[in-house]
Formats: structure tokens, sequence, C-alpha cells
């Protein structure tokens, strides 16, 4: 099988990599990465963190790829990729201490980030990490125009998707209990969203 290259996840895995290092810590034991693409984020990164399993996720259709390139990687805290579709299948019920995100917000529709947002709030505990990388338009406005003709490119292939507000996201992660540690500032306008699940509250 020919595998897929992304060049776009070959350029930011390095800069991906120092987040993590900053920010993954020796008790954090299992990393759900959802929407793992190509797969050549997690075997570049996941070897940095040998004593976290790193589970990838994708979609029915890419995931007999991304089984292929993990398999082909034979990296031993890799495990094997199984099926999640953000709407329909759900998270597993804390079993993940980090769940990490790269370039699906503006993907997936807006009603489906938000679905994302209410599920991993319900399935992680507290103190438990999310990171969400993309690009983030602030105060509603594009952060350059290369941006802006990337969220046209986006709508015009599914009007459903596009750049996503920080302030919606900020808004949506507040309300279902996470707390912002930290906006990294990436390269190629892009974004990384390190969040924590706060102290649980039982909503009346």
């Amino acid at each position: 099988m020919d595998l897929p290259f992304s060049a776009a996840a070959d350029r930011n895995k390095e800069p991906i990599l120092e987040v993590l290092k900053k920010v993954l810590r020796p008790d954090d034991h299992r990393l759900l990465e959802v929407g793992s693409g190509t797969g050549q984020h997690a075997v570049y990164l996941a070897p940095f963190f040998p004593k976290i399993e790193w589970q990838p996720t994708e979609v029915a259709e890419n995931l007999s790829m991304l089984r292929e390139r993990i398999k082909q990687a034979n990296v031993p805290n890799i495990a094997t990729p199984f099926k999640l579709k953000v709407g329909e299948d759900d998270f597993p019920i804390r079993t993940f201490n980090v769940i990490l995100t790269i370039n699906t917000f503006h993907i997936m529709s807006w009603k489906e980030c938000k679905t994302f947002m209410k599920l991993i709030s319900a399935r992680l505990e507290q103190g438990d990490k999310v990171l969400i990388y993309g690009p983030f338009n602030y105060n509603g406005k594009f952060t350059t125009p290369s941006n802006e003709e990337f969220d046209k490119s986006l709508k015009e292939n599914d009007p459903q998707s596009g750049i996503r507000n920080f302030e919606d996201v900020f808004a949506a992660m507040t309300k279902n209990d996470f707390e912002l540690i930290n906006d990294y500032e990436m390269p190629a306008n892009n974004r990384m969203l390190y969040f924590r699940r706060m102290k649980f509250v039982r909503k009346k």
C-alpha cells in the first residue's frame, strides 16, 4: 500500500514535539489522538514518550491506511488505531488522561466541535489535559490573509468547515469545565491550545 504523505504534518511535527515536552508529565500514561490523519505525527512523536501509550484514531475511510503506517513503523508504545468519528462514536470513559487533536477543528463542523468538547468533559478526570492544534481567529478576525484564503478554500469544499474563533472554543471549553493553561504560538499561523479538566462540579 502506498501511504500518503502530508507535507504540513512533516513541517509541524517538531514544534508540536516541543510543546508536548513542556506539557506531558511522567504520570501521564495514555494519550488519545483524535483524527490521526496519515499517522505521521504518531510515529514521530510517540517514541519521545515511551512510557505513554499512544492511541491513534481515524474515521472509517482512512483507518486501513493509518493502521498500515502504524504497522510499518512498529513503534512499541503505539496501540492499534481504532475508528472514532465525532458525533457517531463515543469516547472511552476515564481511560486516557491526555487528548490531542491536530488540524481537526477547521475540518469538523462547529456542531461536531461542540460535541467533541462536551464528550471529553464527561470522559476525563480532574487534571487531565486536552491539546488542540490548528489555526484560529481572534476577535472574530483572521490573523493573516493566508488564513482567510485557507478558510475560503475550506468552505468551498464543505460549507460546514472553516477556521474557528478562539473565543468560541474558549467559551465552550470553559462551559464544559476546562481551564485554559496556555495558548502557544506555532509556525504557519497556527496555535496550540492547552486546556486542563477542572474539578467536577455537579450541575443543577
